[in-house]
Formats: structure tokens, C-alpha cells, sequence
């Protein structure tokens, strides 16, 4: 398999936090999503695959090379979504545009026009007055117009409606139709991710948590909820996290069809397959009690 994007044992340094040494892989072709509560370092690795920060160890490698050594080369190949668009607020989309565009070789007017209309936006609007959709719009129109091979977004679907958002998520599919581009996007809509990634990769405090295809995550997690004495098990499986209930707790696990063989005779017990929104909540809250099981 190839691959479009690899990150090998990267770390970032700072104060009163550190990103560890994290490691994964984007095949070409493919969407990746980056989940994490806020915080985690999902926006830190973004800016280091960008070149935005120094990184303190380790590895980025983009179309077969070197991040910092061919900076120019790889960033005319990305399409770069930030959560926060830096444009001249003064000028309007086309002014704007016009600024933008040579910089890039595959600037394709009629493709950034095209995606303008899609947005409904007004090309002589002015930026400062502008919601943060509408902002968001704008820099998505700027990054789908240059023929990148890689799309890289820092939550593009945050402050859009519904509609958009599916909308969105559609373009995203039918980009990919090419096996030459991939995709990778940061999140807190795991909703999203469920319907168009091929993989997730999910950092917690600067950690990485796992980096799976999704369906292997939504095929293999699941919650078990019972009375109290299901902790009494924990020497049997690995719990990734659990939960306090009125009726008793709920633990994620991360082999769900082994526990429910294994676990067949016990009696009120009730199983369900875990989302990723449950994931991020039950491993995060593991991190954050004090007496979790695995003290």
C-alpha cells in the first residue's frame, strides 16, 4: 500500500504539554479523521504537518518526501483549511482571489467560481462581514480550487447547518473518486466520520490513542452495561474506560463478539456496538477519574 501522508514518532514539546510520539499512516485515496476532545493536539499536528511549528522529534513525510526539506513543492500540492481563514477583511471574495490564485500553478478559476455559487456566496461582499460559515466557505472554495492531491482541514464542518454540512461531506466522497488525493480532517462532529472515513485516528492529552480503519473501530468497540459486579471481570478483558449508571455501570471494551462468547452466562447483562462519539467519552472520562479500573 502507499501511502499519501506519514507521520513517525512525532513529538512537540510544550509547556505543561507534550505531543508523544505519535505515529500513523493516510493511504492515497482515502479520508482520515482526527478526533480528540479539545486540547488533545489534534490542531498541534495539523501545524506540523504544515510546517507552522517546530516540531521537537520525529518524522513527517508527504507525497514520498520530506516536509521541511521540499516545504514549497508539497504546500502547492495541499489544499489547507485552517478553523480560522486569514484574509485582507477589507476586500471581497474576488479581490481576495486575486491575491490568492498566483500562488498556485493549478489555480482553476472556473472551478473556484463554480464552488462559489455551490457556497451562495456573493463575490463582492466584503470578508469582514462575514459569519463564520460563510468564512469557512470561502477558505474551503479557495482549497478545492487548485487541483490539490491532499486536502488537509482543521474543523471544516464546525459552524455549518445541516444541509451544508452534508453537502460538504458529499464533495469531500466524490473527491477522493480519484485514488491520487486523499483527505484529512480534525472534528468534533464524529457523526460525520461515521458516514465518509475510511480510517479515524484518535488523540488523547497527546497521545495516540489508535489510528484504525473505521470499521474495523465500529465493528470491534462495544459497551456492556450490567450491575456493579461486572467490574469484578476486569481481570478478564481490558476495559478501556467506564461509566457509573443508575442501574449500575457501562464499560467499553474493544473485543465486543469475544466478550459476548465469553460472557453468555452471565445474566443481565445487555450489550450495544459503540460509536465514536461513546469512544472519545469513555476513554477520556478513564483518563480523567481519579479511581478508574485500572488503579
Amino acid at each position: 500500500m502507499e501511502y499519501i501522508l506519514e507521520i513517525e514518532s512525532l513529538r512537540k514539546e510544550f509547556v505543561g504539554f507534550k505531543l508523544n510520539d505519535v505515529s500513523f499512516k493516510l493511504p492515497y485515496g482515502s479520508i482520515m479523521g482526527l478526533i480528540g476532545p479539545n486540547g488533545s493536539g489534534k490542531t498541534t499536528l495539523i501545524k506540523l504537518i504544515m510546517n507552522l511549528v517546530r516540531r521537537t522529534h520525529g518524522e513527517i513525510t508527504i507525497f514520498g518526501k520530506s516536509n521541511l526539506k521540499n516545504e514549497i513543492e508539497i504546500k502547492s500540492r495541499i489544499g489547507f483549511v485552517y478553523d480560522n481563514l486569514i484574509a485582507y477583511d477589507h476586500l471581497n471574495i474576488n479581490q481576495m482571489k486575486s491575491i490568492i490564485a498566483p500562488f498556485y500553478k493549478k489555480w482553476n478559476n472556473d472551478c473556484f467560481y463554480n464552488y462559489i455559487k455551490i457556497f451562495e456566496l456573493s463575490l463582492k461582499q466584503k470578508i469582514k462581514t462575514f459569519s463564520r460559515g460563510m468564512r469557512l466557505k470561502f477558505a474551503l472554495a479557495i482549497a478545492l480550487s487548485h487541483d490539490a492531491d491532499l486536502i488537509i482541514m482543521d474543523e471544516p464542518t464546525s459552524g455549518l447547518d445541516p444541509v451544508f454540512r452534508r453537502e460538504l461531506l458529499e464533495i469531500l466522497s466524490n473527491l477522493i473518486s480519484d485514488k491520487n488525493k486523499s483527505i484529512l480532517f480534525s472534528t468534533h462532529i464524529t457523526s460525520d466520520l461515521e458516514q465518509i472515513a475510511d480510517y479515524v485516528t484518535f488523540i488523547n492529552k497527546g497521545d495516540l490513542v489508535f489510528s484504525k480503519t473505521t470499521n474495523d473501530i465500529l465493528k470491534n468497540y462495544g459497551i456492556i452495561s450490567g450491575d456493579k459486579e461486572l467490574l469484578n471481570i476486569q481481570d478478564k478483558f481490558d476495559f478501556c474506560g467506564y461509566t457509573k449508571t443508575q442501574k449500575g455501570v457501562e464499560v467499553l471494551i474493544d473485543n465486543f463478539d469475544e466478550a459476548r462468547i465469553r460472557l453468555k452466562n452471565f445474566k443481565e447483562i445487555s450489550y450495544k456496538h459503540a460509536n465514536l462519539e461513546d469512544i472519545m467519552y469513555f476513554i477520556n472520562k478513564k483518563n480523567k477519574n481519579n479511581d478508574y479500573i485500572n488503579n
